[in-house]
């Protein structure tokens, strides 16, 4: 009995002589945050893993909305192709009206409905037997407005991105519908007539940013970024400096400033010299 009493004597004696050491309390506090600390990082990659499960190197991270097809965030940006399938049987039957064309080329491109002019907003593309045609997408999009338009005939329009959108008027057998996501090259109707043109089976093709009309002849085979990047730069041409105009304004010293109805050169307003209008349709 007395062995073993000793024994135990012994041992906690021993664990005493521990405890009193300087460097035990703090192992003891490093010990504990180092297994904290891996619990949390172990529970933080499980979580990441369940919400990532077939997510691999080298492919964009998909995102779905509802019902719709999940689209690629970083896939290839597109160029503008025309919207037919055969390229090399198209011809441009009337051009995008220019305001830096000739003055040949901008009466090709006014348009004629019953004795009113209207500059073309677009162009009109036909084939070189005349016969009708598929109308394809020019870039990849979601269907934003299909009408039957007395006038213009079935029109279909297409957004893409930061407010870039596809216009296909003079159309028949459409084939998409409002919210329809097509392809690049897809089928969305054929070419027709319409009361602006009657004489040839065409399709009528813009191209708009932000609602402004651009020549999409300008635009085939060159990335949609080329369109984003080329309003960014009239923009910027474009923005006056601060107070520019006011220093144009403003009268030299010593001169008399200019009295309401009276130009720069001192010659009263008149409105018989009012320029001609010219009517187009709206």
């Amino acid at each position: 009995m007395r062995e073993e009493e000793k024994k135990r004597t012994s041992q906690n004696s021993n664990w005493q002589r521990l405890m009193k050491k300087r460097w035990v309390f703090p192992a003891i506090y490093l010990g504990c945050a180092a297994i904290i600390l891996t619990a949390v990082l172990v529970s933080q990659t499980g979580n990441e893993t369940e919400s990532n499960p077939g997510n691999t190197d080298g492919q964009g991270t998909s995102i779905s909305y509802g019902d719709q097809d999940s689209m690629e965030v970083n896939s290839p940006v597109e160029n503008f192709v025309m919207p037919v399938t055969d390229v090399n049987s198209s011809v441009i039957h009337r051009p995008f009206w220019d305001a830096n064309a000739s003055k040949e080329d901008q009466e090709a491109a006014f348009i004629e409905y019953n004795g009113i002019y209207q500059p073309n907003t677009g162009i009109d593309i036909a084939m070189k037997d005349g016969e009708t045609f598929e109308v394809v997408a020019s870039l990849s999009g979601t269907v934003t407005h299909v009408e039957n338009d007395p006038l213009l005939g079935n029109v279909v329009e297409i957004e893409h991105l930061d407010g870039v959108k596809t216009i296909y008027q003079s159309l028949t057998d459409v084939q998409v519908k409002v919210n329809d996501f097509v392809d690049q090259g897809e089928t969305i109707a054929k070419a027709h007539t319409n009361q602006l043109n009657k004489d040839a089976v065409h399709v009528h093709f813009e191209i708009r940013k932000d609602n402004v009309a651009v020549n999409p002849s300008s635009f085939f085979n060159k990335p949609v970024t080329s369109l984003l990047e080329e309003e960014g730069q009239a923009s910027e041409e474009g923005s006056e400096p601060a107070g520019e105009q006011e220093k144009e304004e403003t009268p030299a010293e010593g001169e008399d400033k200019p009295e309401d109805g009276e130009d720069k050169d001192g010659d009263e307003g008149s409105p018989d010299e009012e320029e001609e209008s010219v009517s187009y349709l709206t």
